[in-house]
């Protein structure tokens, strides 16, 4: 069958509850106000489409969709997908694209009936006015609505605790299970074989006998952790959505350097997770995401982020701005346990978007280049939390500008991953690497304005990073 014909047939089946329930499971994809506009299914799979959450050869998330409001025979047919299928599917770590988080609101509001939903309304008078709380609101409703007031959020379950305690005992299990489930999900990777056993116990045996072992983060642990990156190259949608937007350009270079993080990355042992071009709201939800995933089998975690950005903040690429801290925040010791005492690594390259492009000669010993140059721009103020075992590397210090090449990449990422290589195979820690990138990083000069560019890395390590290859 035909692509849109079959999303059409689908459409035709979804009635006016059925789009509520799916529009409220898309929250965390679709903001609100993007939402206003979407009457009816097709509109909602149109939006979908342009997102690249739905795709001909990628069905996947309206599996889950229709699997989550219960619409198994659309499951069967046309999906031609069974019920316990789609629920063994789910169960594969990362597969399941809506939150834990919205998934428990949206059960919450299906066990709700009419008596228990008058009473929530009337507790929650007193924090929400009660012009907003109409007879015919919904559950679902009433939880958006407790959202925008900010007396609701994954990470702020207290007063939704608070009403089903005194509405309905069994709404609180299901929020107490959430919780639970929340934290104590475990992500195991077996021992394959006895080389890498003996490898992990090799690296142990070199901390504990240099008498370093307070005084090196552990790093034994295979994977040692997950590296994110997430590379914004296409900021087309900004442009087109917001007029204001027109300096943010495409980011031609950055999937050079992509290319080379993922590449150094894997050769120190992560679990590589790349991203491309993420609005706000996806660079959130993929970094709550992780968030919420349980780390206690990993030593560390680390997270790139190539795009555009303004002082403090980085761009989607539907030209909204997301603040560094609220991302670095995510991994501190409260919200992410599992990571506590282990060390949070983040590279940020944001480029300004508003600098002019220069046509410049690049003079290196041995050859000419003529490429033109962009001017990325960066931040510092307050981007990571004010606790232990964090580390930020930014391409440049506050309010200067920073260089990417077209073909190359940029100044910074390339010479990141180029001194990582080297360092780690010397067994230098990270922060003895990152000095030799300011000082490689600082010899580069642009001959058009004689501009140059000085990375600072910004950090509360309390131990010696190192990054054995080996």
């Amino acid at each position: 069958m035909d692509f849109h014909t079959l999303l059409y047939d689908i459409a035709e089946e979804i009635d006016s509850d059925d789009l509520a329930s799916l529009k409220f499971l898309c929250l965390d994809l679709i903001p609100l106000k993007k939402q206003n506009h979407i009457k009816d299914a097709l509109v909602l799979f149109q939006t979908l489409e342009e997102k690249g959450l739905l795709e001909e050869d990628n069905l996947f998330f309206l599996k889950e969709l229709l699997f989550r409001i219960n619409r198994i025979d659309l499951l069967n047919d046309p999906l031609n997908t069974k019920g316990p299928e789609m629920e063994r599917e789910l169960q594969v770590p990362n597969k399941a694209q809506i939150s834990p988080y919205r998934i428990l609101l949206f059960n919450l509001s299906e066990g709700v009936g009419t008596p228990e939903l008058k009473s929530i309304k009337f507790i929650l008078s007193s924090k929400i006015p009660k012009c907003k709380l109409e007879d015919d609101m919904t559950l679902m409703e009433l939880f958006i609505e407790m959202e925008k007031r900010g007396i609701l959020g994954e990470d702020n379950l207290d007063a939704l605790k608070t009403v089903c305690d005194q509405i309905d005992k069994n709404l609180l299990k299901k929020i107490k299970e959430y919780e639970i489930n929340k934290e104590g999900s475990m992500e195991r990777f077996p021992v394959e074989n006895q080389d890498v056993e003996e490898t992990m116990s090799q690296l142990q045996a070199v901390y504990d006998s240099a008498g370093e072992k307070e005084n090196v983060y552990k790093m034994s642990s295979r994977p040692r952790g997950y590296c994110l990156i997430i590379n914004n190259f296409d900021f087309q949608k900004a442009r087109l959505e917001r007029p204001e937007h027109q300096f943010l350009k495409d980011r031609t270079g950055t999937n050079e350097d992509a290319e080379a993080l993922k590449n150094i990355f894997e050769e120190l042992h992560f679990d590589i997770q790349p991203f491309q071009d993420l609005t706000a709201v996806e660079i959130r939800l993929v970094l709550k995401t992780f968030k919420d995933k349980n780390h206690e089998s990993k030593d560390c975690f680390v997270c790139c982020l190539l795009s555009h950005g303004n002082r403090g903040t980085i761009y989607g690429t539907d030209g909204k701005e997301v603040p560094i801290w609220d991302l670095t925040s995510y991994f501190s010791g409260s919200n992410c346990p599992s990571l506590a005492g282990k060390p949070k690594v983040f590279f940020i390259q944001a480029c300004q978007g508003k600098a002019t492009q220069y046509g410049i000669t690049l003079e290196t010993d041995s050859e000419q280049q003529r490429e033109p140059l962009e001017v990325d721009t960066s931040f510092q103020s307050g981007c990571i939390p004010n606790e232990a075992d964090f580390l930020l590397g930014m391409a440049t210090v506050e309010n200067h500008i920073s260089y990417r090449h077209p073909i190359e990449g940029t100044w910074y990422i390339q010479s990141l991953c180029k001194n990582l290589k080297e360092g780690c195979l010397r067994g230098n820690d990270i922060l003895t690497i990152l000095t030799e990138v300011n000082s490689e990083v600082s010899q580069k000069i642009d001959p058009k304005n004689k501009g140059k560019q000085m990375p600072q890395p910004k950090f509360t390590l309390r131990k010696k990073l190192v990054f054995p290859i080996s």
